[in-house]
This record gives C-alpha cells, structure tokens and sequence, in this order.
C-alpha cells in the first residue's frame, strides 16, 4: 500500500513538472509582435482627368495594388486634387524620368515677396508664396532631391531638387518634408506641406529656380 501511494505521488509529481515545463514553454516562445516596416513610396495629388490607370502606368505600378495601397473599392471614383500614396520597390529605378520643358507652380497663392525684393535686408533669390499651413507642396519638375534640412538658417524646413539641364528647385519654410534624400520625384508629386518654419512670418513657400546654381527669376519659367 505504502509502496502503491509512493507511486502515484511520483506521477502526480511528474505530471505536475511537465504542466509546468510546458507552461513556461508556452510563454518563452511566444513571438514578439511583428513591427509594420515603413512603406517606401511617394504621394502624387490627381490632377483634372487623370484616371488611376493611367496614374499607374506612370508610376510602372499595377493598377490592384495602387488601389489596394490607397483602399479604393472603385479605382474609377477619383477625383481630381485627391492625394494617392504610390507604393514602390526599394530597389525600384526611377532614373528614366521624364524631362519636362516647363516648370510648375509648386503651391497655389498669392505672391507676397517678389524675386529681387528686399528680404530680411538682402535680395530675395526666388518668391515667397503666401498659402495655408498644411497644404501640399508639389515638385515643380522631375528630378532627384539633393539635400533636405530640417532647420536651415532662416529657411527652416528645405528641400532642393536638382533638374536636368543643370536647374534646381529649392523649397522652404515647411511643416513637413515627405521626401528623402536621394529620392528621384515625378513632377507634381507632393513632397511636403507648406507652413511657418525658419523666419516665416506667415505660412507660405518660399520658391526658388537655380541655373548652375544661380538664382533665375521663377516668373519667367513657371506655367
């Protein structure tokens, strides 16, 4: 009898441990929570016309999965001024851009500092455009961004992108940059939002074209 009670104690006691065992099993091997990688793309804003077709076509995105990216039900219900988000492969190619012989206005407002105009007692090298705080800011032509800074003296948030043909954009006083460096853009995608950064007294973009680096008054070339 002692030695039937010695038995079941011994596997009560293994079983135990092996609850135990497979308990503690349960709770080190858990997987952490997987983290959500950055999506890598650009944002492009719908002009009048444009169908998501043709959107797709050129970005070299396919049609499903730009509507999927954007959760469109109907990739027919666009409308014009409606931002899309363009999903792209890390090690996607955007050197083949298209060149354009025009450039466009990257924001739309009014003019409150001309080219030449006495700005913070210098010569204002491009235009200061007066806009609302958030609104998107577009590339006035295709290229590649050369150099982003986030609190450039006086300028605050700032973009350049440089263009064939030796141009150059310049962009600031934003309150967000959605590009990187390095980072080819289609002209008229957003590459940020407008706003007050630096020595802005007001929202507004301040816009300038370079010609082998020499200020060009923006007048003259935008369309």
């Amino acid at each position: 009898m002692a030695k039937a009670r010695l038995g079941f104690f011994a596997l009560s006691s293994m079983l135990v441990l092996f609850t135990g065992c497979a308990g503690m099993s349960e709770v080190t091997t858990i997987p952490p929570m997987p983290v959500s990688p950055k999506p890598i793309g650009v944002y492009h804003q719908v002009r009048p016309k444009e169908t998501l077709w043709r959107i797709s076509k050129m970005y070299g995105v396919d049609l499903a999965t730009l509507a999927q990216a954007n959760k469109l039900q109907d990739s027919k219900k666009i409308l014009a001024g409606q931002v899309l988000f363009i999903p792209q492969e890390a090690s996607a190619d955007y050197s083949s851009l298209p060149k354009e012989q025009n450039f466009v206005w990257p924001i739309k407002g009014k003019i409150i500092s001309h080219f030449g105009s006495p700005k913070a007692g210098v010569k204002n090298k491009g235009i200061d455009i007066k806009t609302r705080h958030g609104e998107p800011v577009i590339a006035s032509r295709s290229g590649k961004v050369s150099f982003i800074d986030d609190n450039l003296k006086g300028f605050g948030k700032t973009i350049i992108i440089d263009h064939d043909e030796d141009f150059s954009t310049v962009y600031s006083h934003n309150s967000q940059i959605l590009v990187e460096l390095g980072q080819f853009v289609r002209q008229g995608t957003i590459i940020a939002k407008a706003g007050q950064s630096g020595r802005a007294s007001t929202p507004c973009l301040h816009f300038e074209i370079r010609k082998k680096h020499k200020p060009e008054n923006p007048i003259y070339f935008l369309q």
